[in-house]
């Protein structure tokens, strides 16, 4: 059975890390299942799946905007 050592834990600047990127991993799980959505809608995508995957893909690019204006954040945490 695997045991974890206490210095398999993130510190808590990768934590602080982590939750400045949320906000773009939550962005893209919705647009994951945006795209799910499109590809198995039977027989085709409604115009409201197409609407909601503009919006995830724009929601990813927005957030990932906002997260590259904020670079000392990420890299003084994943640097150490």
């Amino acid at each position: 059975m695997f045991h974890p050592s206490p210095d398999d834990e993130p510190t808590p600047a990768e934590l602080a890390a982590i939750e400045a990127e949320w906000p773009l991993i939550e962005a893209e799980m919705s647009l994951v299942d945006a795209e799910i959505l499109v590809m198995t809608a039977d027989p085709r995508p409604s115009l409201l799946d197409w609407r909601r995957l503009r919006r995830a893909e724009q929601r990813v690019l927005h957030e990932a905007a906002r997260l590259a204006d904020r670079p000392g954040v990420l890299r003084s945490a994943w640097a150490a």
